[in-house]
């Protein structure tokens, strides 16, 4: 019987938006949960800097752990080192795709905004998917870090300022005044979406990829012959991190990972 157990990968706490989901859908599989906080954020680095970090951490928890499925719950890090992980390893690899597709259908107005971090907006394979599945629609892009940082404070229980949530939409809302719909195309962003459907509440749909991901992992997990026999964990998911400098709430974070044990490991 194989270990079924995933192991999500992302700079710092975004991904745990898709570890909510994959608990919902999947609540038989242990989360092994990688906050690299040593190299935080992943939106600001090169894309050969990226490769180097992914494949390093894969290839270092994939041995230890032994997951059965690894998520890059990274949309930036999906779009440039999900090739050269899928080489590396023989475990199945699911990535992030900003949800554009179900966006394009979504929208009533046709206009259509992507949040992301500016290197997931720069990224050619964003436009590819906007040519492929949304060329019917306008879509404008908007480019943030400063909302990646405020996620990681909401998560360390620091009260988050709703005009400078504010302030860092605006220029996206500003592109189009008819949009209706925005793609949260960084996982760190749905764990915002409660400020930001306060702060602009004449944004119809907020559509992210969290479901998506849950649903192929557990079409994986049904494929490796782990079934939903038991909704009870043997042992708590486990979070690592890879700085001993920086420590999240654990009333916020057991909403998103459950119960769970955390390890500092340095990489």
């Amino acid at each position: 019987m194989p270990t079924a157990s995933v192991l999500v990968l992302d700079s710092g706490i975004g991904g745990l938006s898709v570890t909510r989901e994959i608990r919902a859908l999947c609540p038989y599989l242990h989360i092994d949960y990688l906050a690299d906080l040593g190299a935080f954020p992943y939106g600001t680095k090169s894309g050969e800097e990226i490769i180097s970090r992914m494949t390093t951490l894969v290839d270092r928890l994939g041995k230890s752990l032994s997951p059965s499925i690894i998520v890059v719950a990274c949309n930036t890090a999906s779009t440039v080192a999900l090739d050269t992980i899928r080489l590396q390893t023989h475990i199945p690899v699911v990535g992030v795709v900003p949800a554009i597709k179900p966006a394009a259908a979504m929208s009533q107005t046709g206009v259509i905004g992507v949040l992301a971090t500016e290197g997931t907006i720069n990224r050619r394979y964003t436009h590819h998917l906007i040519q492929e599945f949304a060329h019917s629609r306008t879509v404008v892009l908007h480019g943030s870090s400063r909302l990646v940082q405020l996620a990681e404070q909401k998560l360390r229980n620091i009260p988050l300022p709703l005009d400078e949530i504010r302030q860092e939409l605006m220029p996206l809302l500003k592109k189009a005044p008819d949009m209706d719909t925005v793609v949260l195309a960084c996982t760190h962003f749905p764990l915002l979406k409660e400020e930001f459907t306060e702060a602009f509440p004449q944004i119809k749909f907020w559509v992210d990829s969290g479901l998506a991901i849950a649903r192929r992992v557990e079409y994986l997990a049904l494929m490796q012959g782990i079934k939903p026999e038991s909704e009870e964990k043997p042992q708590p998911n486990r979070l690592y991190i890879t700085s001993p400098t920086n420590q999240y709430h654990q009333s916020s974070l057991e909403p998103l990972l459950g119960d769970y044990d955390a390890e500092v490991i340095i990489v």
